[in-house]
């Protein structure tokens, strides 16, 4: 599982335009500039659960996945970043996903983000058979 930062405007790499033209006018939205957090998790056998969007916003409503990936959840914060709260939210739509149990344990690989490592987050799982692996940040040797 890992979190990245997408953007709600994308550039395109390539203009079609009518040949003679020497001016385009463009649209953007007036979120420009603004990232997403998307959490994901894939298996080593190359599948995955629909993505948890993180929202720069203090109010998320179900609207603003509506046209996302089929079983996407999201939820909002003032940052837009993981925090403890949305990643206890990931774990939910995670258990949903996956349906572990006690019995059928499964195994979560991770950042030692300091969202991973709340109390709530630590005892859901363990109530409901998600067993946290957190690598150690590494870091870059010239």
């Amino acid at each position: 599982m890992d979190e990245t930062g997408v953007s709600t405007v994308q550039k395109p790499s390539k203009i079609v335009a009518q040949k003679g033209i020497k001016q385009m006018s463009a649209v953007t939205s007036v979120e420009r500039g603004r990232e997403v957090t998307a959490a994901v998790a894939i298996n080593a056998q190359g599948g995955h659960i629909p993505p948890f969007f993180v929202f720069p916003l203090k109010r998320f409503q179900d609207h603003m996945i509506g046209e996302g990936p089929v079983g996407c959840a999201g939820a909002g914060n003032a940052s837009g970043w993981m925090q403890d709260a949305e990643f206890l939210l990931f774990l939910q739509h995670f258990k949903r996903q996956v349906k572990p149990t006690v019995d059928q344990k499964c195994l979560l690989l991770l950042d030692n983000h300091a969202s991973h490592i709340s109390i709530n987050a630590l005892d859901f799982c363990k109530g409901n058979g998600i067993v946290l692996l957190s690598f150690p940040q590494t870091s870059t040797f010239g």
